[in-house]
């Protein structure tokens, strides 16, 4: 398939690196591609950033067909344009699609068209260390039927927005909350992909969160409300007795890219890794005992963010001295300094625009 480029008449102008928050910052264009049955995905396109036009029936709206990825290019102190681990996104994206009865992505062709568009876009991506421009590859049902199936039409688009840190707190530890009256998925549903309706179901939980001062809810698990599974917008790994741990992967977390790279990266350091249950009682143990020495989330959007409070009903623990953990920070040094072209990447993660 030929990709069909039409051009802004008016383009925008980037905010500065030092005024960016996240997501809200859209550049020029858009990619987009439409499926049928008798079509299949058809008709790709670089266009105007503007809104769709979409049936109120929709199913989208009605029934929460909806996927998503995210990640981010990089500008390298060259001036090279890097992605980082592109194809895995799209690998977990056609997973989430066979999960919701969504047809899958030609992975080989929607990377050649991310490149494309982030070329075309290239003045957008910032280049102070922390700042990137994210990417946002979605996919959404389209028929317009009020009736409970799997929709026959698709929209596929892609979105980019530049960005600087995740969290207001940069990269200092922030403090989470643990919900003990909501859960986020549970085992056998859909929580292992990363649909829209994942995210609505954290949102009251988190806005509890926040009014309490937390940046984001860790979920326990929805059958007993005992094992740690992730937090809001990522990962989570706990360090224990010099053991690095995260919960394994069962069905209702999602398989995070940067998981999967810190895992990795600590494997390859000589670090012991454990995926595994680990319950809220065995967190608050290990900090009374003094064995619990850091904890910190993965994820794309933060990269690596350290945690320094966990609140879990009437009890609150402190981790280590309220800095930023030495494991934490070689992670995030290394992780970064991959993505921006600082670190040789001997993981072949790394691809060139």
């Amino acid at each position: 398939m030929n990709i069909q480029i039409s051009q802004a008449a008016q383009t925008g102008v980037r905010p500065a690196d030092a005024d960016l928050g996240f997501g809200t910052a859209f550049t020029d264009h858009m990619f987009v591609m439409d499926y049928s049955v008798d079509e299949g995905w058809h008709d790709p396109r670089i266009e105007p950033y503007a809104n769709f036009e979409m049936s109120p029936a929709a199913m989208v709206f009605h029934y929460g067909q909806a996927i998503f990825e995210g990640l981010k290019a990089y500008k390298t102190p060259d001036n090279k344009i890097q992605l980082f681990r592109p194809r895995d996104n799209f690998k977990r994206m056609n997973r989430s699609a066979k999960g919701l009865c969504i047809p899958e992505l030609d992975i080989d062709f929607v990377v050649d068209a991310l490149k494309k568009l982030v070329k075309l876009e290239e003045q957008w991506i910032p280049d102070t260390l922390g700042t990137a421009l994210y990417i946002r590859p979605t996919i959404v049902a389209t028929d317009p039927c009020l009736g409970v199936r799997a929709s026959y039409t698709f929209k596929f688009f892609m979105i980019l927005c530049s960005v600087g840190a995740y969290y207001s707190e940069g990269f200092n530890p922030v403090k989470i909350w643990v919900s003990k009256d909501h859960v986020r998925a549970v085992r056998g549903g859909v929580g292992e992909f990363k649909t829209a309706g994942n995210y609505a179901a954290s949102l009251n939980a988190g806005d509890k969160a926040k009014k309490e001062g937390y940046a984001q809810v860790m979920w326990l698990d929805a059958l007993e409300m005992k094992y740690i599974e992730e937090v809001g917008a990522m990962n989570i790994f706990f360090v224990i007795n010099d053991e690095l741990v995260t919960p394994n992967l069962s069905g209702s977390i999602l398989p995070g890219i940067t998981r999967d790279s810190v895992i990795t990266l600590a494997q390859k350091w000589g670090m012991k890794v454990s995926e595994r249950k680990i319950s809220i009682d065995e967190i608050l143990s290990a900090d009374e005992d003094g064995s619990l020495t850091e904890v910190f989330g993965s994820g794309t959007a933060a990269v690596i963010s350290p945690v320094g409070e966990i609140c879990y009903g009437d009890k609150t623990i402190h981790i280590g001295d309220g800095t930023s953990g030495k494991i934490s920070m070689k992670l995030y040094d290394e992780l970064t300094g991959i993505q921006y072209g600082k670190v040789e990447d001997t993981e072949n993660w790394v691809e060139v625009i």
